[in-house]
């Protein structure tokens, strides 16, 4: 089916003669009247955006908080911009962000234009061009106050939100796979939170942590006087009556203890310690792992049949390193948690040392990392300084020495060029592929003899 939107090509224009903002606001109108209801205002104003500007993708997005970013002051990069959509609404903070075709830079006549779409989403979500009746309300999912939201525009979180919203509408056993630190847990109450579910109690149990001589009463409940001096009292399984039941790293669970759950989620009756009878109980499991249960099963670590019982459905949450090109919207998102000690901004050398570090405790690690640098920070900015040394790694070594030296642009490059043949076992056209030059483009960087040279000679030795 043909778009009805007709795409204008801005870079081969000069700026003078763009559309502009009452091109924008004329264009959305039509568009608006033409529209069958219920119309998606937000997803209708993306589409005439990515018609008249050379932008791959434009999402408006809700969080709670205060925004991070203020009113006329947008965040800009190479390929990304982010606007303050100026809202009424005291209960948290809406952007419109903008990323960039490949070889597209944001110039100015391409953000003022987005920032007049900012201004005229405020409009929407504030009701004013709403009618009463039906309502041309601005389509941002809802989140709950308590729980974060999924935080991320790339491909991958996009896939991950789009699975999260068709699991929740069943009622299924869910398995959450991925790294220790990338937010299994947060994924499990948006399943809840989305469900129909959602007014029953969310209980989550971290099963590396019970002991196994308890767990039965943890799990299950005891009944009163069941030994001298024990109160009656309900397990997880009963508390989690009408909602979820959250079983988080459930492969550290030992085979008596999967026997014993095992019996429980197939038939969803519980039977305290001390009692006479099990108890119904109508909960919704999501389990969730650190390790792939299948190789755990052939290698006889867990029970194949509580396997199959957990893993009908089962979810991916990626690690950091899978979707690094969501790690500085991670970083405003965190760092608007701590807007109470003032606004902070990260360094341009502190964003670099984040972009190349590998983030083994993944999005746990980079919101502790933010704690630390804002609790040292200084004058509302994050310097590489204010980083863990270990997150500043080989940024700090190879980079910085050059910067503080003052050397020349050929001095770093013969730096960096005797790093990479360093890295490629002396590989000279190994570390021509890594570096994306010639041979004999390598052979003059490694012949260099200038003034600093004797700063960064290493281990690779001369050509």
């Amino acid at each position: 089916m043909d778009s009805p939107f007709l795409p204008v090509s801005l870079s081969s224009m000069p700026p003078e003669s763009r559309p502009g903002l009452h091109t924008l606001v004329q264009q959305f109108i039509h568009d608006l009247h033409r529209a069958q209801p219920p119309v998606d205002v937000a997803a209708l104003l993306s589409a005439r955006l990515l018609a008249m500007v050379p932008v791959r993708q434009v999402t408006v997005t809700t969080a709670p908080g205060a925004s991070p970013i203020r009113v006329g002051h947008p965040v800009v990069s190479s390929d990304y911009a982010a606007f303050s959509v100026p809202t009424r609404d005291q209960r948290g903070h809406v952007l419109l962000e903008a990323r960039f075709a490949k070889h597209t830079r944001p110039d100015a006549p391409t953000c003022q234009l987005l920032e007049g779409a900012a201004c005229l989403a405020a409009l929407l979500v504030d009701g004013a061009l709403a009618p009463t009746a039906g309502g041309h309300r601005l389509a941002t999912p809802p989140q709950d106050e308590g729980i974060s939201p999924l935080v991320g525009s790339s491909a991958i979180m996009q896939a991950l939100r789009d699975r999260v919203a068709r699991v929740a509408s069943t009622d299924f056993t869910i398995l959450i796979e991925g790294d220790s630190g990338s937010g299994k847990e947060l994924v499990a109450r948006q399943i809840h939170q989305q469900s129909g579910r959602a007014d029953g109690p969310f209980v989550a149990i971290n099963c590396a942590a019970l002991v196994e001589t308890l767990l039965e009463a943890e799990l299950f409940g005891i009944e009163e006087r069941t030994a001298t001096g024990v109160k009656g009292r309900r397990g997880k399984f009963e508390y989690a009556d009408g909602g979820t039941l959250f079983l988080d790293e459930v492969s550290d669970l030992s085979l008596s203890a999967q026997a014993k759950l095992l019996r429980a989620i197939q038939d969803l009756t519980v039977e305290r310690v001390g009692a006479t009878g099990g108890r119904r109980v109508d909960v919704r499991i999501v389990a969730a792992t650190n390790r792939a249960l299948s190789g755990l099963v052939a290698n006889g670590l867990f029970r194949a049949d509580l396997f199959y019982r957990l893993g009908g459905v089962e979810v991916q949450v990626p690690s950091l390193r899978q979707r690094k090109g969501d790690l500085l919207e991670l970083v405003q998102h965190f760092l608007a948690r701590h807007e109470a000690r003032g606004p902070f901004t990260m360094s341009a050398a502190a964003t670099d040392a984040l972009l190349t570090y590998d983030w083994p405790g993944n999005v746990r690690e980079l919101e502790r990392m933010i704690e630390g640098a804002v609790a040292v920070a200084e004058q509302g900015q994050i310097q590489l300084d204010d980083l863990p040394a270990c997150l500043r790694g080989d940024y700090a070594d190879v980079l910085m020495p050059s910067v503080s030296g003052d050397h020349t642009m050929r001095a770093w490059g013969s730096r960096y060029a005797r790093l990479t043949l360093e890295r490629a076992k002396g590989n000279k056209r190994e570390a021509c592929r890594r570096l994306g030059i010639a041979y004999h483009t390598l052979n003059a960087y490694l012949a260099y003899k200038g003034p600093r040279r004797r700063l960064f000679l290493d281990s690779a030795g001369a050509a």
